[in-house]
């Protein structure tokens, strides 16, 4: 659901911005309140291993589609809303900034889009009212595969809305949500087996992080050690390595777009802010999609020349399919670590900031 700029008119995207950056803000304030030692560790690991798990795409069977993790619900049963907002904005700003994943102009739009519906929708009315009294192994599967899938419901119909608003006649309102509902929900279901999985695996282990997410209290005296060193093992694993297998099929977002229009991205302006946006996403992205800088204009000259001859390109996606591209698993490692440092750097402030007030 990495929205493109294409997508996003400037009106919307900075509308978007505005909401999100509103949103960080206040969930700052409230983190600060929250904070201690014991939680700044653990978003930083959840941050690298979301962004690790967000490079995992799996095929939905019999559509064509792919889909990935969104990973808000995690964050939100084992960090809380706040500083699940904080860490999924982190991750999203990483993989825009260095990985050209998703527009800068869009950021707004894929923050709010991922972040507010799992964090303030989804787990306060849906995982709370199920889980949050007596919580017993069978009440956390339900209320994490139910949330799970309604956030990702709520955050593909925001993708249709905002790009609807923007403008965007080729994908009118009627088909565009036609399509990207029902994918979602597909992709919703493998993410809330996921997220009732690896909440299942925290409960076992230290079920007074979920219990203290759920308070707003501090996770003061939690030993979290092998929580943190599991988590951060896993995204080592995943980002390094697993990726490297990731499906190359369209995402849902790309799949609907291809259904509607024949291609699975909409061409941008090429003046005004689209254009000077995408200049800066080109010298700030190090490894644009996951990929070396030569790589991904050797893949664009390879799609032209398909094209105009009509054929398939051969190339990168089979590399990786294969498991034979190397810059995933640079990918997957160093966009972990520097998401990891980053989130990190943020609740160490609040913590700080915490103490000074």
């Amino acid at each position: 659901m990495h929205m493109a700029d294409a997508l996003i008119s400037p009106a919307v995207g900075g509308v978007m911005w505005a909401a999100s950056a509103g949103t960080i803000v206040y969930c700052s304030a409230k983190v600060k309140n929250e904070m201690d030692s014991g939680k700044v560790p653990l978003m930083g690991v959840l941050g690298a291993f979301i962004f690790a798990a967000q490079m995992i795409n799996f095929t939905i069977p019999a559509t064509g589609s792919s889909g990935h993790l969104g990973g808000g619900m995690i964050l939100s049963i084992l960090l809380g809303p706040y500083a699940s907002f904080l860490t999924i904005a982190s991750v999203l700003v990483v993989q825009a900034l260095f990985f050209a994943d998703g527009g800068l102009l869009a950021l707004g739009c894929n923050i709010f889009n991922l972040g507010i519906f799992p964090a303030f929708i989804a787990y306060p009315l849906i995982y709370k009212k199920i889980a949050a009294t007596n919580a017993t192994q069978g009440k956390i599967t339900v209320a994490a595969i139910a949330s799970a899938v309604v956030g990702l419901q709520l955050g593909a119909l925001g993708v249709v809305l905002e790009t609807v608003a923007s403008g965007i006649s080729s994908l009118p309102f009627t088909t565009f949500v036609a399509l990207m509902q029902p994918i979602h929900l597909a992709i919703g279901i493998v993410e809330g087996v996921v997220t009732a999985a690896v909440v299942s695996f925290v409960f076992r282990a230290r079920p007074e992080i979920i219990q203290g997410a759920q308070d707003d209290t501090p996770a003061r005296g939690m030993a979290m050690k092998h929580i943190v060193f599991a988590f951060l093992a896993i995204s080592i694993l995943a980002g390094g390595i697993v990726s490297r297998f990731a499906s190359e099929k369209p995402d849902g977002l790309e799949w609907s777009i291809a259904k509607i229009t024949g291609k699975e991205e909409l061409e941008g302006s090429n003046g005004g802010v689209h254009a000077a946006l995408a200049r800066l996403q080109e010298r700030l992205a190090f490894l644009p999609d996951y990929s070396f800088k030569k790589h991904d204009k050797e893949a664009k000259a390879a799609t032209i020349d398909a094209a105009a001859n009509k054929t398939a390109p051969e190339a990168t996606g089979e590399n990786r399919e294969n498991g034979s591209d190397p810059a995933s698993s640079l990918s997957g490692i160093t966009g972990g670590l520097i998401t990891l440092l980053i989130v990190f750097a943020i609740g160490y402030f609040l913590k700080r900031r915490s103490r000074v007030v």
